[in-house]
């Protein structure tokens, strides 16, 4: 679980956005982590301290004043040992008394009591800002933020949209999901810092007339999780995505295509300025080679249109061929003879490291197991053998990049 084992402190001020930490809170414990919420007054207008009581198997503290702590000092108690204080959402008014180092609500006493970094390691703060488009555009609430953050505190968000006003604009706070995969984020060892990653991922749709073409079932699935892994761990992240039915990765820029040609051209006009490319979409190795003008028709005479196939550009291979390319890392979806197919590949293609994976037992699937396929041999990912979830997998081969990039780089 991706954050099994970490302790995390849950905040709730006031505003209406209480009620996307509800399913926060749920998130966060089905992740592994033992969450105990603390709520202010004006939250508990919105959402009760016993909702995210049951949600959070722990008991929730509203006040200072709080006599199931020993010692009467919840503030204190609530931020030793933990990872790290979340509040979502954090309103202007929370964020203002965090600004100005205020006390007299338990939010910001709270914080103001966690670890600095003076004896213990320091307590970091997340903030999910939620508020009125004008009152986060407001200048006071500008140099609050400015402020919070020169003091050490992450934000994550705001985002753009609705409002529970009426009005459309920024200061929405983040969906659950996407503070989940935030924090997950901010916890993950930053192995790519500072590095841009360029992924494709995905099948290619090649066009037999105007409503056919020839494809394959790749999902995308193990390229965005790829892109997520690789962003978790610091990277500057850009994703070349085929046609998938899947949601971008927060913090990555997509860029959409159909055809291996569209996916060769996207890739070749950044990949110069890449630090690694991985290779993970499923590439259609030829195309027709003239699309009909329109929809191709059976007249009943049984005979079947004649189709005459070029040659696909090989992105992988240009990009290895770079004067100076980035880190190359394979993908190979075989049916059958996974090592020895593999090791063709690799050196058909010149990069140092492919990975090679058995298409029709992961196409569409959450799970896969990868061999990883080097000048020094072969190793099964993971490790242990069988299969494991994808993203899972991602973290684990973004780790492994990492390793591979350290003695090459100054």
């Amino acid at each position: 679980m991706a954050l099994q084992g970490r302790r995390l402190v849950l905040a709730l001020s006031g505003g209406v956005a209480c009620y996307k930490s509800a399913d926060l809170v749920r998130l966060l414990v089905k992740a592994g982590a033992s969450v105990r919420v603390v709520m202010s007054e004006s939250a508990e207008r919105f959402i009760t301290a016993v909702t995210m009581q049951a949600l959070s198997g722990q008991p929730v503290v509203t006040s200072p004043w709080d006599a199931r702590e020993s010692n009467n000092m919840a503030h204190i108690n609530l931020t030793r040992g933990v990872d790290a204080i979340v509040i979502a959402p954090a309103s202007a008014d929370c964020i203002a008394a965090l600004a100005q180092g205020r006390a007299d609500d338990f939010i910001s006493l709270t914080c103001l009591a966690r670890p600095w970094g003076v004896g213990e390691q320091p307590c970091p703060l997340l903030l999910a800002p939620a508020m009125n488009r004008e009152m986060w555009s407001h200048p006071a609430t500008r140099r609050n933020v400015a402020q919070v953050v020169a003091d050490g505190a992450v934000l994550l968000g705001p985002a753009h949209g609705d409002q529970a006003c009426g009005e459309i604009g920024d200061g929405r706070m983040l969906e659950a999901e996407e503070l989940f995969e935030e924090i997950v984020a901010f916890f993950e060892p930053k192995l790519l810092q500072g590095q841009r990653v360029l992924i494709t991922a995905g099948p290619t749709f090649e066009a037999i007339d105007p409503v056919r073409g020839i494809t394959n079932l790749s999902s995308g699935k193990m390229g965005f999780a790829l892109a997520r892994a690789a962003r978790e761990a610091g990277a500057e992240v850009t994703l070349v995505a085929g046609p998938v039915a899947l949601d971008t990765p927060r913090g990555v820029r997509r860029i959409d295509v159909r055809s291996a040609v569209q996916m060769h051209e996207a890739v070749m006009s950044v990949a110069s300025s890449q630090d690694v490319f991985i290779a993970t979409a499923a590439v259609a190795d030829w195309r027709p080679a003239l699309a009909a003008e329109h929809k191709l028709k059976k007249d009943g005479s049984g005979r079947c249109p004649a189709l005459n196939f070029v040659e696909n550009p090989d992105i992988l291979a240009s990009v290895a061929r770079l004067p100076k390319p980035p880190y190359c890392v394979g993908f190979a979806a075989e049916s059958e003879k996974l090592a020895e197919h593999a090791r063709t590949k690799r050196e058909r293609k010149g990069v140092p490291l492919l990975v090679a994976n058995l298409g029709p037992a992961t196409f569409g699937r959450d799970d896969n197991a990868l061999l990883l396929v080097d000048e020094q041999g072969e190793r099964a990912l993971p490790e242990e053998g069988g299969r494991a979830d994808k993203l899972l997998l991602a973290r684990l081969l973004v780790r492994e990049i990492a390793q591979r990039l350290t003695p090459t780089r100054t």
